[in-house]
């Protein structure tokens, strides 16, 4: 799933979801898609990489950031979509994203990804990564992304080429479009952020990597300890020039909450914390 990411326009209600210009869908998938992770499948279409942790891509504690993960997620997402055939295809914008960290990765530490698509829905499709380290990294992320319409930027219908490619892997798991993300509490702290000019995508869009960097300048504060993992949910596009404010939650347990405003409401949310230890063993054991 490629094409240059940008934040989906979709809100994020269960029920009957609207899907802009005044299309509604009703979504009927069993599970939330990027609700949770995913073992490698049995059958199916896996496509695999090497890359690794670069200069620019660490942080001053020698470790992959956020926002570098999330290109590297995206780039490899691009790289079997177009290696499936889908060259001509590409307009995919991220919904949902959840990273489980068990081992961060560090500079210059060699990754072997492997991805493949763990669930589906009418318009939209999962994509779930698995990535490991030559010195122990160890990185699960799971991925929703929206198929759109490039002349009307509607959610459009997923090809059938499309399903027998990419379908098999998924075994049959059907996924909505749903978001999980509560709105920003009335106690949380008020901050800005003004995206740059370089945050922005080919579509004027800010760029779904550019969110985690607002995220980490938060988090830094508090210091992101392995196992922890991290959420984003993308609702409407920011383009440039915007100003948006970003309210911060700091919880009990130490999970960071953020929340994106613009004028017209939530575009995005984004959540790092500690990974329970019930979801640690469960990762475990299934991937």
């Amino acid at each position: 799933m490629g094409g240059p990411p940008a934040p989906a326009g979709l809100p994020g209600q269960a029920g009957p979801v609207l899907i802009g210009a005044g299309v509604t869908v009703r979504a009927v998938a069993r599970v939330v898609g990027a609700g949770s992770l995913q073992p490698l499948p049995a059958t199916g279409r896996l496509f695999s990489d090497t890359r690794r942790v670069r200069l620019d891509e660490a942080g001053p504690d020698g470790l992959l950031r956020l926002d570098a993960l999330a290109c590297h997620l995206q780039d490899i997402a691009t790289d079997d979509y177009l290696d499936a055939g889908f060259g001509d295809d590409r307009s995919w914008v991220l919904r949902r994203l959840l990273v489980a960290v068990g081992r961060p990765a560090g500079f210059d530490e060699t990754l072997d990804l492997t991805t493949w698509c763990s669930g589906l829905g009418s318009r939209w499709a999962e994509r779930s990564t698995r990535l490991r380290g030559t010195r122990g990294a160890e990185i699960d992320a799971v991925a929703l992304w929206v198929h759109l319409d490039p002349d009307t930027g509607i959610p459009r219908r997923l090809a059938d080429q499309f399903e027998e490619t990419f379908g098999p892997s998924a075994g049959g798991r059907r996924v909505g479009a749903s978001l999980l993300h509560p709105p920003p509490t009335n106690d949380a702290g008020s901050a800005n952020w003004a995206p740059r000019w370089c945050d922005l995508d080919v579509l004027d869009h800010v760029n779904n990597a550019a969110y985690w960097t607002a995220v980490l300048e938060e988090a830094a504060t508090v210091g992101l300890k392995p196992p922890y993992r991290a959420e984003i949910e993308h609702r409407t596009a920011v383009g440039g020039g915007e100003a948006l404010h970003t309210p911060v939650c700091r919880e009990t347990d130490g999970t960071l909450r953020m929340w994106f405003l613009n004028e017209a409401g939530v575009c995005a949310s984004a959540l790092v914390g500690p990974e329970p230890s019930s979801g640690a063993a469960a990762r475990a054991d299934s991937l």
